[in-house]
């Protein structure tokens, strides 16, 4: 398949979206600490911390409604402690994943990780049993839901390793090393997975205008690693995958552009974001709708719009379709929660971190 010759993004018309009216706040008002929705249900999860005295946290695990917005359940809470809950996500099919760290008192001496097998039982079910060390720390899992497995991308130090896991099973592959420093922890690589070739999708940047970025294509099941220099510049911020067409997008900063791969191929092309001008416009977190076949790129500062935030969406050639605007999303990448066949999808509100609203796209 060839990428090249495509029109770019601006020639298309632009179409502007707002915001949906749903929102979903916290049962107890504290900041969310990760969330997802099920793409083959009618829930999402989410977990919250509230500050207290004394440096403490009450906190929580929720499920809620994704038509109403609406608080379903309590599926754990601790008060007044040092632990924390974590959403990592939603897997395989409707299973719910949630870290508990557990501390006394600045540091980290355990994690635990349950599931809700599946979400709609509003409880935990089992435990998930990563083959991690002491000091490991899973700082991301491929958006991969529908599939079998997800890739896990995790830290120790500054070096970044990389395993593949089907959840619901609690299986793992291999633990493979990114030897590479450009893919270290310190320079917050991104992952995804291809669901078809069963490889991870790794890629940073050092952030400098002339570093370009290192992309590798990570094997779960027998480790080999094959790398391949990426396109733009500055820090990959965000990364995506069309497993069917073997497609990867990631979004930079300093060039506030998005790059397309054909990750057979690597090769790829730069797409600008729709009516940016500067690198305060850069795109952050990337997600794909294999359903519709969309590209959804999160925007903190719009270009759509004369304030606020926005998402863009491009199809799988890199064509601008439309824009959701008056959002207000974190500077940081977070999730896009999508239900696909809703064509919905939830994005946190920032600055006080405390609530979800929905969109229509």
């Amino acid at each position: 398949m060839c990428l090249f010759g495509l029109l770019a993004a601006n020639e298309y018309g632009q179409t502007a979206n707002p915001p949906g009216t749903v929102l979903v706040k916290t049962a107890f008002g504290g900041s969310i600490l990760g969330y997802d929705v099920d793409q083959n249900g009618s829930e999402g999860l989410l977990s919250e911390g509230r500050l207290v005295s004394g440096g403490k946290v009450d906190i929580a695990v929720e499920t809620f409604d994704q038509t109403t917005g609406a608080i379903l359940n309590i599926v754990a809470r601790q008060m007044n402690t040092h632990n924390n809950f974590a959403t990592l996500g939603i897997f395989g099919n409707s299973i719910g994943l949630v870290e508990l760290e557990k501390s006394k008192g600045i540091f980290v001496n355990q994690r635990l990780y349950g599931t809700l097998n599946p979400l709609s039982a509003n409880r935990f079910t089992g435990q998930w049993t990563p083959p991690l060390a002491n000091g490991d720390v899973i700082t991301s899992m491929a958006y991969s839901q529908g599939s079998l497995n997800t890739a896990v991308l995790a830290s120790h130090s500054l070096g970044s390793f990389v395993f593949g896991s089907n959840v619901a099973a609690n299986t793992f592959g291999p633990l493979v090393t990114l030897t590479n420093p450009v893919l270290g922890s310190n320079n917050s690589p991104v992952i995804a997975i291809d669901t078809k070739t069963n490889q991870a999708v790794v890629a940073a940047s050092v952030g400098a205008p002339r570093d370009r970025p290192a992309i590798a294509l990570v094997d779960l099941t027998t480790g080999n690693v094959i790398e391949f220099m990426g396109m733009g510049a500055g820090f990959v911020n965000g990364i995506a995958v069309d497993s069917e067409d073997g497609i990867a997008c990631t979004s930079t900063q300093i060039d506030f552009a998005l790059e397309l791969y054909d990750l057979a191929a690597q090769t790829g092309f730069r797409v600008p974001l729709h009516n940016a001008i500067n690198q305060a416009q850069s795109g952050t977190y990337v997600q794909f709708d294999a359903v519709n076949r969309l590209f959804l790129v999160e925007q903190e500062l719009s270009s759509t719009a004369p304030s606020g935030s926005s998402i863009q969406v491009f199809d799988t050639h890199g064509h601008f379709i439309e824009a959701i605007d008056g959002l207000s999303l974190p500077a940081d990448p977070s999730l896009i929660a999508l239900n696909p066949s809703q064509r919905t999808g939830y994005v946190i509100v920032a600055p006080a971190l405390s609530q979800l609203q929905s969109f229509k796209y």
